[in-house]
């Protein structure tokens, strides 16, 4: 998911979204624990899109308390 595809939702929609990756971030860490993963990388793209989810979060957060 791009950038602009986050700013793209509401913030429902984006809390529902984090909520989500976090759930695929722990599946991702017990899979490389267990070693079942076929994609090592797939933890770093796990933690960008955490990442972006949450830069957004911020972001609207500081523009509220412009307003």
């Amino acid at each position: 998911m791009r950038i602009h595809e986050v700013r793209a939702l509401s913030d429902e929609n984006l809390k529902k979204e984090l909520e989500a990756v976090y759930k695929e971030a722990l599946s991702v860490r017990i899979g490389l624990a267990a070693s079942q993963l076929s994609d090592t990388s797939q933890a770093r793209k796990v933690r960008k899109k955490i990442a972006r989810l949450k830069t957004v979060v911020r972001e609207r957060e500081l523009l509220e308390q412009q307003a």
